[in-house]
């Protein structure tokens, strides 16, 4: 028997993901800077008290919406390296590992734009600096010095090369590289291309 007063079951992560796209959509639309709790509810088209129930402040919704291009972004990376064959060597594994970081499409570019105006931003907003948004470039750096280890273990990179330092290096020009796609200053391709000279030297013979 139906019953019409059956209340409806409300996915969360689903909410949460609507939520987390009209914050983009506003930044990517006004900038980061525009971004308020209010905003967004009405970009989504929910209430504010259900913004506030998911979030709390906008500080941590900006900080999900972080953590959230992160995931997509480790997903692409890993789809890129499903399309390599098996084993893949260790300047192709950080080759891609790096481009991905640049700003060469839509998504890419927003995470970019975020993920540097959130920085700005931080830099004068106690809040925003509160909270762990280093903490995704930290992981990275991480996962590449990791990587660049094991091209020492193979044989692939010289012994005595600092993997740690290499590794902030590389994110560090990778970065540079990508401020400046956002602001015209050269093209992806043109970014890319500076990122190989870089790699070059990293696994010169």
């Amino acid at each position: 028997m139906y019953h019409k007063n059956v209340p409806k079951v409300v996915d969360h992560a689903v909410r949460r993901k609507q939520i987390i796209e009209g914050l983009l959509r506003v930044a990517v639309r006004e900038g980061l800077h525009a971004v308020t709790m209010r905003a967004v509810a009405a970009e989504t088209e929910v209430s504010l008290r259900l913004v506030q129930h998911y979030f709390q402040s906008k500080a941590r919704l900006m900080h999900a919406t972080l953590e959230y291009l992160e995931c997509e972004s480790r997903d692409r990376w890993a789809a890129r390296l499903a399309e390599l064959p098996d084993p893949v060597p260790a300047r192709v594994l950080v080759e891609a590992l790096l481009a991905e970081a640049l700003p060469t499409d839509e998504r890419s570019r927003t995470f970019h734009l975020m993920w540097t105006s959130y920085a700005v931003l931080a830099m004068t907003d106690r809040e925003l600096a509160e909270q762990p948004f280093v903490e995704g470039p930290k992981r990275l750096e991480r996962q590449l010095g990791d990587v660049l280890a094991r091209a020492q273990a193979t044989g692939e990179l010289p012994a005595d090369l600092d993997a740690p330092t290499e590794a902030a290096r590389l994110l560090a020009v990778s970065h540079g590289l990508g401020t400046g796609v956002l602001v015209g200053q050269r093209t992806p391709a043109e970014a890319i291309a500076v990122l190989g000279y870089h790699l070059d030297r990293t696994f010169h013979d």
